[in-house]
């Protein structure tokens, strides 16, 4: 894969491999967070009550840093940005699965790679060669056996476009920020699009301070957890590795968070994996590999 014209080489140094891990690992973790928090709280309650925590801890940081404000004129494009990047995705995925089934909401939420290469390909003029298309297959048809592996199945229904909407609006916002890393670091763009996008949350706060008076300690702690650190820092580590590797490059790294997602529901939530579910992750391993040796 290559960037931009398709003539620069593309570097992948030790700082961008940390923040894919670190990033992964966190959203990996925040499933089995969003299994215990929506125990106790409703969907866009419990969106709400993350992003509000990720917003409290990057002010902190901005106020001791005194970290300016964006420019006036790109406010319209990160407000967008973080509409569709923190409130759709979030509010999308988080109902959808009340009733889609967690195998096809991995599914259909492993397309988000898919639609970040194409939009990457018209957008950004980002080139993948076949080599990069057959892994990136390979891993969605591997995401695919872990879906159906996790036991309940994949059937589609109305909801199921809540997720496919999330994979959509993703994706969006991982193409759409790329021209903005160039003004802005990470950090401080991170912290601009998660202020805007809990600012639409708002709308959706009624009974959140009912929910968290009859919450089990449990419930929000792992809400709060989420906020700070599948949110505030993982955003923080992606929009790194965004800022410095093709889009379409950086998602097919995504196809290894159900891989994660496994492990750490296993440890945290003691879900034993079925066989299905592990071969599918080796799938979804060699489809990376693949991308990453001979897909640029």
């Amino acid at each position: 894969m290559s960037k931009g014209s398709g003539q620069e080489k593309v570097s992948i140094d030790f700082r961008i491999i940390l923040a894919i891990a670190v990033t992964l690992i966190f959203w990996a973790s925040a499933f089995a967070g969003i299994r215990v928090g929506l125990k106790a709280y409703s969907p866009e309650n419990l969106v709400l009550l993350r992003f509000l925590t990720a917003s409290i801890v990057l002010l902190v940081y901005a106020i001791i840093t005194r970290m300016p404000l964006p420019e006036r004129k790109d406010l319209p494009a990160i407000f967008f940005l973080g509409f569709i990047g923190i409130t759709v995705y979030h509010l999308a995925l988080t109902f959808g699965e009340l009733k889609v089934t967690a195998g096809s909401a991995s599914l259909l939420i492993a397309s988000a790679p898919i639609f970040t290469a194409i939009l990457a390909m018209f957008i950004l003029k980002e080139k993948i060669n076949t080599w990069g298309w057959i892994g990136i297959i390979i891993s969605f048809l591997g995401v695919s056996l872990v879906a159906r592996g996790e036991g309940e199945g994949v059937r589609f229904e109305p909801a199921a476009f809540l997720i496919l909407l999330a994979a959509v609006s993703t994706s969006f916002y991982f193409v759409l920020q790329k021209p903005y890393l160039k003004k802005y670091t990470p950090l401080k763009f991170v912290t601009y699009t998660i202020w805007c996008g809990t600012f639409f949350q708002i709308f959706f706060s009624r009974g959140l301070f009912q929910n968290i008076k009859n919450a089990p300690i449990e419930a929000t702690l792992a809400i709060i957890y989420m906020g700070i650190f599948p949110a505030a820092l993982a955003y923080i580590t992606w929009t790194y590795v965004l800022s410095r590797i093709p889009a379409s490059l950086a998602a097919s790294y995504l196809y290894l968070s159900p891989v994660l997602a496994i492990l750490i529901a296993w440890i945290w939530l003691g879900e034993m994996p079925f066989f299905l579910s592990l071969v599918g992750g080796a799938l979804a391993l060699i489809g990376v590999i693949i991308v990453n040796i001979w897909g640029r």
